[in-house]
């Protein structure tokens, strides 16, 4: 499998049928992470990495990564509303281009307009105070990010 940056279906093409995808919201002060079963079927909310600098983010990252034999990573893209590419999509592409230098794992692009208001419209249905939902909100908008991707691939199937 090579580390390029692919579609979900190329991704999809190349994958073994059974092992651990981590979806990724890449945030300008944290990394929200979440995972997926071996199956492919349920993404969960893993972690949180604090931002310090690109070193350090990314091992701590692709650390997390060996630890569950991760297959693939689906990067959460900030596309504008109208699909265009702001300062945030182009930060994301720059620590993509970056990590595929430091490891062979092979990476996607998931659409997440929209994906933290869906993640906090929900816990504020759920009740959740605020700090509860500043601790939670990006490991589970990776979820989000992560079970789109997942939805997507079983389609393919």
């Amino acid at each position: 499998m090579s580390n390029k940056i692919a579609t979900i279906e190329e991704l999809g093409g190349e994958l073994p049928p059974k092992g651990r995808l981590m979806g990724l919201d890449l945030g300008t002060k944290t990394i929200g992470l979440a995972l997926s079963d071996v199956e492919r079927r349920l993404a969960s909310p893993l972690d949180t990495i604090r931002r310090a600098k690109f070193s350090t983010d990314a091992e701590a990252l692709l650390k997390r990564a060996a630890d569950f034999e991760v297959q693939a990573l689906i990067f959460g893209l900030p596309l504008n509303m109208d699909g265009t590419e702001g300062p945030r999509a182009q930060a994301t592409r720059a620590f993509m281009r970056n990590l595929r230098k430091l490891t062979p794992l092979p990476f996607a692009f998931w659409d997440e307009r929209l994906s933290t208001a869906a993640v906090t419209r929900e816990l504020i249905a759920q009740d959740a105070s605020r700090a509860k939902r500043a601790e939670v909100v990006d490991r589970m908008a990776a979820a989000y990010i992560l079970q789109g991707a997942l939805d997507r691939l079983s389609r393919l199937g």
